[in-house]
């Protein structure tokens, strides 16, 4: 298989799909690696990291996209990537098709394969998204408290408090990977933490992170409630292949004291707050109703070393078995495919897209 590595386009997107050492286990496993000039760069690995381990190196995007079948990369392609795409490739990334319908238009006109890094899924489990979540998660709180300091517009709080000052009230709407991320940070430096979710398997879970987090399930008015109260409100709510459901809402907001920030890490999947619109990292934030609002749609490329080191190890074993004849008998990759033969074939990302213009 020839497998094409590009640079990430996204506007300061760091990462890099694999990394020269997962780069080189597919080399020793017989397939003909490609890395366009400067990929690996913000991360950290030169193209000489990459020579060493037998990758090859193009000198821009067009000659990977021509050379390569199987297109390795992090984020889903954006618009300037397009006219790169052939129906002989077989693009493997993260895609959020369900709150891009223009890309997954795009996808089905070129009548290529995609396979999605976030519907991968493995016994209940999503083994690519896991990581890049963790990270989101952690994120979220660095960047909430960061956004709280009075020079950034925020109340001037420490979110942890100390003695003889109140502590900082963090609110979570989820606990899978992202908001159980969050929601351990935000316990960790001693912040007041209340986290939403469904299950009681999650709330034990969040419950047992320390006597400074309180555990609810995701009632409509113990959410607005707790919205009310929050000086650090995160959004982690996920439904495989689906647009999340907006959970809080703009007269919910309304209620947050001014200063309060948002950070909605579902932004990537259409958010879960109301007020939330994606953003980048080149103008990461704006206010509404006086609350400070993040909605970069790449969270981890902030720290693409870590990032890039956590991913490659996760998607390196699915790169290998892609490049193998009859990877749909693997469940999960069979799972993560969203586009094919011009058709969306996830049930999840079709429902979502189904009353999207041009989709019908």
């Amino acid at each position: 298989m020839r497998i094409g590595i590009p640079k990430e386009t996204k506007p300061l997107e760091g990462r890099v799909a694999l990394v020269p050492e997962a780069a080189g286990e597919l080399v020793r496993g017989g397939h003909e690696v490609y890395l366009q000039a400067g990929a690996g760069e913000p991360s950290g690995y030169p193209d000489s990291a990459y020579l060493a381990e037998g990758v090859q190196i193009l000198a821009d995007a067009a000659a990977l996209y021509e050379q390569a079948v199987l297109i390795v990369k992090v984020k889903e392609p954006i618009a300037a990537e397009y006219a790169l795409l052939r129906p002989e490739h077989l693009l493997f990334s993260f895609l959020h098709l369900a709150a891009v319908p223009e890309l997954a238009r795009v996808l089905q006109q070129k009548r290529l394969t995609a396979v999605a890094f976030e519907t991968v899924e493995v016994r209940g489990h999503l083994p690519l998204l896991a990581p890049m979540s963790e990270i989101a998660g952690r994120l979220a709180l660095q960047i909430g408290a960061h956004l709280l300091h009075r020079p950034m517009g925020g109340r001037g709080l420490l979110l942890g408090g100390l003695p003889g000052a109140e502590r900082g009230r963090v609110v979570v709407l989820g606990a899978g990977e992202a908001g159980g991320a969050a929601a351990a940070a935000a316990a960790a430096i001693g912040a007041g933490v209340t986290v939403f979710a469904r299950s009681r398997e999650s709330l034990a879970r969040m419950h047992a992170l320390g006597p400074n987090v309180t555990a609810l399930h995701s009632y409509h008015g113990a959410i607005a409630e707790a919205v009310a109260q929050a000086d650090l409100l995160v959004g982690a709510v996920l439904i495989t292949g689906a647009r999340a459901p907006h959970l809080v809402t703009r007269e919910m907001v309304k209620t947050m004291r001014p200063g309060s920030v948002i950070v909605d890490i579902s932004v990537d999947q259409g958010g879960c707050i109301e007020t939330i619109h994606p953003t980048d990292y080149r103008n990461p934030t704006y206010s509404e109703a006086g609350v400070i609002h993040f909605g970069v749609t790449n969270m981890p490329g902030a720290v693409p070393r870590t990032a890039s080191q956590a991913l490659s190890g996760a998607i390196v074993p699915y790169v290998a078995r892609l490049a193998q004849p009859g990877w749909q008998q693997d469940a999960g990759l069979r799972a993560g495919l969203n586009v094919q033969d011009g058709q969306i074939v996830h049930p999840a990302v079709a429902a979502a897209l189904a009353g999207a213009p041009g989709m019908a």
